[in-house]
């Protein structure tokens, strides 16, 4: 019966974890996964989620399912997080907003309600962009393309090309975003740019998907939330995926949000129908647990203070981990290239090796990257930068 199915190749960063897991050498660095790690190499319990959910579980009751929509006080949260708690079109209820499950859940319901209602409709991304962002979008039915994004030569940005290819695209085309801390370059687009940019999207009757999985890691979540607060202060149609796993350590529990900015606050009552429907065919509730301790952390305000500035904390440290790795590579490495490792943002950087200097860097040494080269600077700490600095450097200058 299912011998014509394909074997699944695996997801690149997902497989190169499990390498890494069955890896016998005890030096070994992981650098792979997106995952934020403190300076222990652990995965940290931010104070404000344990204490919130410490509470939580002093006062357990019954677990219900969640309606289709989520946990309208999380649903709340999540507006006043992404849009600001004085943005106008938040106040008209004119923005519909569903729970997910993570922004994975976000970006899979908001390309079955694009499929529905825009079935002619292309979608492009940036190249390079997140795998899963093509995955996902032609499970929809979707034709996926791309729009150019980063400069290999100087680890940067090619604005003007990107302006020029999505100034060229047909009407109610949907063009994926990052928000901040693109993934997996890191390399993000100013404020000034944002504006050109969204100018352009306006007149071309274009429809921004606008991913935010790493507000908070970037500069702080407001300036994170630039782009989103712009397209809304600007009346211009998005949709908004956005993701508590890393800026709560949260990666288990699967929290995020879908938000759909609309014209009326009736149109937003049938779109948000609409997003309950693809919930109802895809997993039909969301779960409770983690959504209730988001909830709990940024409606208390000692809480949402104690995660601030335990965030802002992780940001400064992914920032010490750019100049340390970069400081040490001077020491061999000479050239424009190396600033990419402080010019870059959030916790990935497009470090400029190519495949084969990426396996001589796992074989030889133990450090593993994906074969695009981008790195998890979240990864980096005081004791292992000066090791992966000296493996680069050595398969660089080398190429042992």
């Amino acid at each position: 019966m299912f011998e014509h199915v394909d074997a699944y190749p695996g997801d690149p960063i997902l497989t190169l974890n499990e390498n890494f897991q069955k890896d016998p050498r005890q030096e070994k660095i992981n650098l792979s996964i997106g995952i934020y790690f403190d300076d222990d190499g652990r995965l940290p319990v931010m104070k404000a989620v344990r204490e919130a959910e410490a509470a939580m579980l002093a006062d357990l009751g019954p677990k219900p399912y969640l309606p289709m929509a989520g946990f309208a006080p999380y649903r709340d949260a999540v507006q006043a997080l992404v849009f600001g708690d004085d943005c106008a079109t938040r106040t008209e209820g004119r923005i519909a907003t569903v729970q997910t499950l993570g922004g994975s859940g976000a970006l899979k319901i908001g390309a079955d309600f694009l499929k529905r209602y825009f079935p002619q409709a292309q979608v492009w991304v940036s190249d390079p962009t997140w795998e899963n962002h093509r995955f996902i979008f032609e499970r929809a039915g979707f034709t996926v393309n791309t729009y150019p994004y980063y400069d290999d030569a100087t680890g940067g940005l090619k604005f003007d090309a990107m302006l020029s290819a999505i100034d060229a695209l047909a009407p109610r085309s949907i063009v994926v975003l990052h928000a901040c801390c693109h993934n997996p370059t890191g390399v993000d687009l100013n404020d000034a740019q944002w504006e050109q940019l969204i100018a352009v999207l306006q007149k071309r009757e274009l429809l921004p998907f606008v991913d935010m999985a790493y507000q908070g890691f970037g500069s702080n979540l407001d300036e994170d939330a630039f782009a989103v607060r712009e397209l809304a202060r600007r009346n211009a149609p998005m949709l908004v995926a956005n993701s508590f796993s890393k800026n709560f350590s949260l990666y288990g529990e699967r929290c995020g949000g879908l938000s759909v900015l609309c014209e009326s606050a009736e149109q937003a009552q049938r779109v948000v129908g609409q997003l309950t429907s693809a919930v109802r065919s895809n997993y039909s509730n969301p779960p409770t647990h983690g959504a209730k301790i988001v909830t709990k952390v940024l409606t208390t305000p000692a809480l949402n203070q104690m995660w601030r500035d335990e965030l802002a904390a992780m940001c400064r440290r992914i920032a010490d981990m750019r100049v340390a790795i970069h400081d040490r590579l001077s020491r061999h490495i000479g050239g424009e290239a190396l600033s990419r490792y402080v010019k870059q943002r959030g916790m990935f950087t497009y470090t400029g090796l190519d495949a084969g200097q990426v396996d001589r860097l796992r074989e030889a040494h133990g450090v593993y990257i994906l074969r695009s080269g981008r790195m998890c600077v979240a990864g980096l700490n005081a004791r292992n930068v000066g090791p992966v600095a000296d493996a680069i450097s050595k398969v660089l200058v080398k190429g042992a």
